[in-house]
């Protein structure tokens, strides 16, 4: 199972060499097996990549991710058509009914709203915490009474403070939460695709102009992992630095539950589009969702 996280900051040359990753900077060389990689960030704008590597990246469907000039994640690598049957996989995608997607985004804003009241249970906010949780119970098929909303509404303030707003560019706090969504989007948008699913076909989000529509249905229950790192670790006027990108793209590696077993988050992620795949071919009518539990690197007994 992959499990190294590759981040490139400085200027190097990225190539394929006897199916291992040749990193090449003016000072040294390395080798990295692609079977152990799960996803590469590069940062460096002066960094150069082959083709050759390129494809094998996406035959191994490793996530590689792409900074823009303010050093934010702004494209993922995603393997094309790396399923069998990528066709059948996406015309029973296609034949999903109103009536199961709706009750699909049902699972996944109860799952997002439990997480968020275990996210303040952990950062030692009890009484909001409980509030979302009867609220996670009460939500309804296609969540038509708009509980997602209300519980951002409590959520947000409850956990960074009542001056906190979501997207305001001078607390450092949203550029953590960015880039930390931005890198479990990818990984969402690289299972997806690994599974023969067209990512820009939603469930609840049918944005024209977004190519991941169905990732950012899928993200939803995983964020909170990032928002209890950030809520834990940072402060409006911490900035986000190489080490805390490193540790945002390591959270990755981080303990999540699925049905009472702990597994990586990629992983989870990987299990999560899973259970859709089987939903699709009507082998199952439950998600397997993510419950969000303390923060603690992922270990393999």
């Amino acid at each position: 199972m992959p499990y190294r996280n590759i981040i490139i900051q400085n200027e190097a040359a990225l190539s394929l060499k006897n199916k291992q990753i040749r990193i090449k900077t003016d000072t040294k060389e390395a080798t990295i097996p692609i079977e152990d990689v799960d996803t590469i960030l590069i940062e460096s704008r002066q960094t150069t990549i082959s083709t050759s590597l390129l494809s094998a990246l996406a035959g191994d469907g490793v996530a590689l991710f792409v900074c823009d000039e303010f050093h934010l994640p702004c494209a993922v690598l995603t393997p094309f058509a790396q399923h069998s049957r990528h066709s059948e996989v996406a015309g029973k995608q296609l034949a999903l009914g109103i009536s199961t997607k709706k009750q699909l985004w049902k699972q996944i804003v109860s799952a997002k709203i439990n997480n968020q009241s275990k996210c303040l249970l952990l950062c030692g906010e009890q009484a909001v915490s409980h509030e979302l949780a009867t609220m996670a119970k009460n939500v309804r098929s296609g969540d038509a009474g708009h509980s997602e909303g209300y519980a951002a509404a409590k959520y947000f303030p409850a956990l960074f403070g009542k001056g906190f707003i979501r997207g305001k560019t001078d607390d450092c706090r949203n550029a953590w939460l960015n880039y930390g969504y931005a890198i479990v989007r990818g990984c969402v948008a690289r299972s997806l695709a690994v599974y023969g699913f067209l990512p820009m076909i939603g469930l609840q989000h049918h944005s024209a102009l977004n190519q991941f529509n169905l990732a950012d249905d899928f993200i939803e229950p995983y964020r909170q992992i990032v928002d209890v790192f950030t809520a834990k670790y940072a402060t409006c006027d911490d900035a986000l630095t190489s080490d805390i990108k490193n540790q945002l793209v390591n959270l990755i590696n981080y303990d999540i539950a699925l049905q009472d077993k702990r597994y990586t988050l990629s992983r989870a992620i990987e299990l999560t589009i899973q259970s859709f795949s089987a939903i699709c071919s009507g082998r199952a009518k439950t998600l397997l969702l993510p419950e969000l539990v303390e923060l603690k690197m992922h270990t393999y007994e």
